[in-house]
């Protein structure tokens, strides 16, 4: 049996510790450094040997929820594009991320991008979208990181998915700068948020059940396109999360959690009919709160509200800032009954709590500063994805939010793998400034720490600002992109250095 005596579960009480002056990463050079600063947070974290890491080498076998053996435990996972064409086909700039995914030498590609099922689905007008049209350049990315992990390696362990979503509240098909929501209930507190949410933007029973069927048709589509198996997006407050809150919602997709699910079982039980050769998983935010916004000094707070708060998924009502696991332990059950074993955890959202979701160092030009040290955020979701492994052993899980570990998150990754708290280390925005991370661990070189992300969220402001995706910091091929001197005017929040 794996153990687990160095993983502590989730608690109730982290720290809220208020001051925004919080020590650098690279600042922690030993593991003295790091374990101090935890120490001084009330926080633990296992630490492995950062020159060995054989637990993150180590396969995963098929059979045990991947559709084909997994050669290690590294994941890349999916991120949003601002960087395709109109129409939703892949551009250079697409090409280009994902030749370098291939690169990292990651075994699991959850994803690649978030992919839209239909246009009025897109988080933005530059997201790709697959259509009937465009299945065959999409197709053609995956072919891309098949060509490029080639020239380093076997390819007969890789693992590639493709996340299928529809950016409900959050969509932006046509214009950056003007949102046109569809949503699954209206909210008390994020309809205020989005300009042009009313009645009109709720989807009606017969509107959901046409979008199941673009689902699953996206699903045939991406089968017929090469990919392993496709992510049934349910996180970062896009439509599939937000159902799962839908507790005011009448008729057939709310109040219950049987009818709040029905949006994501209906796709399954599609796929599985008309797609059976295709695996399905499913990236969940596990829990989530009150929406933050930026307070007095800058830092976030939650937005007042009086009395029980039904409208977080995974949080209690009577304290959002609690975890209240029935409903998250009840979903995974059904998830495991309905044959999804791969399972791909974060938390909250992006747009209205991201220090829950993503812990920076740096918040993104429409965020708020971190109102707690980052290494909070990432020891939260760490211990929930352990308690989940605890309680679902036979899930394959991917965890997320390492990246504000930095030089730390391969051993901290390593010890985790080891101790059966999670089955594989996903990496999102670390892998655009240093996608040979996963590479150098494996084969024991010392990290490159004038690649490592350092979380200053310029990778989320340009696209928040029409600006293309990438790392403008640390790639030298977005500092010199003309986009980077608009970034600057952008980005005016001071931010440590390296």
């Amino acid at each position: 049996m794996p153990d687990r005596r160095n993983v502590v579960f989730p608690r109730a009480d982290f720290p809220m510790i208020r001051s925004m002056n919080f020590p650098r990463m690279a600042a922690l050079r030993t593991p003295d450094d790091l374990q101090r600063r935890l120490d001084a947070c009330g926080l633990r974290l296992p630490m492995g040997d950062p020159a060995r890491c054989p637990h993150l080498a180590a396969p995963v076998p098929a059979g045990t929820g991947v559709p084909k053996p997994l050669g290690n435990r590294f994941a890349i996972l999916p991120m949003e594009g601002w960087d395709a064409t109109g129409d939703g086909r892949p551009t250079d700039l697409v090409r280009r991320r994902w030749q370098r995914f291939g690169q990292s030498g990651a075994k699991l590609i959850w994803g690649g991008e978030a992919v839209a099922v239909r246009r009025d689905g897109r988080a933005n007008p530059r997201q790709l979208i697959l259509t009937e049209e465009n299945r065959s350049e999409i197709g053609g990315l995956r072919e891309i990181l098949l060509a490029e992990h080639a020239q380093h390696g076997s390819t007969g362990d890789l693992v590639i998915g493709l996340q299928l979503t529809h950016s409900g509240r959050w969509s932006r098909p046509n214009d950056s700068r003007r949102p046109e929501p569809r949503i699954a209930y209206r909210h008390p507190l994020l309809d205020a948020r989005v300009p042009g949410t009313d009645d009109r933007s709720v989807f009606s029973d017969d509107e959901v059940a046409a979008l199941v069927a673009d689902f699953i048709r996206a699903a045939r589509r991406a089968h017929e396109a090469g990919f392993d198996f496709v992510d049934v997006k349910h996180c970062h407050g896009y439509l599939g999360h937000e159902f799962l809150s839908a507790v005011n919602r009448p008729g057939p997709y709310g109040g219950s959690l049987e009818n709040r699910t029905r949006f994501l079982r209906q796709i399954i039980e599609g796929i599985r009919t008309e797609v059976p050769g295709l695996a399905i998983g499913v990236r969940l935010s596990l829990f989530d709160q009150l929406p933050f916004r930026k307070g007095p000094d800058g830092a976030g707070v939650p937005e007042p509200w009086t009395g029980p708060y039904p409208f977080a998924f995974g949080g209690d009502p009577l304290d959002p800032a609690r975890i209240a696991w029935e409903e998250p332990f009840t979903l995974l059950r059904w998830l495991r009954e309905w044959g999804v074993r791969l399972i791909c955890l974060t938390a909250a959202s992006p747009y209205y709590n991201p220090h829950l979701q993503r812990p920076a160092a740096v918040p993104p030009s429409d965020g708020y500063l971190p109102p707690e040290d980052p290494l909070t955020g990432v020891v939260r979701q760490i211990q929930a994805v352990a308690r989940v492994k605890q309680e679902f052993p036979d899930l394959v899980v991917v965890g997320s939010a390492y990246s504000y570990l930095q030089e730390w998150l391969a051993p901290v990754g390593e010890a985790l793998v080891a101790a059966g708290a999670v089955d594989c280390i996903g990496l999102g925005r670390t892998v655009l400034s240093y996608p040979d991370l996963p590479r150098d661990v494996l084969a024991g070189r010392p990290i490159q720490r004038k690649l490592v992300c350092r979380t200053f969220s310029d990778c989320t402001t340009g696209p928040r600002n029409g600006l293309v995706s990438g790392c403008y910091p640390l790639d030298d091929f977005y500092r010199q992109h003309p986009d980077a001197t608009a970034l600057k005017a952008l980005t005016t929040t001071p931010r440590p250095a390296s």
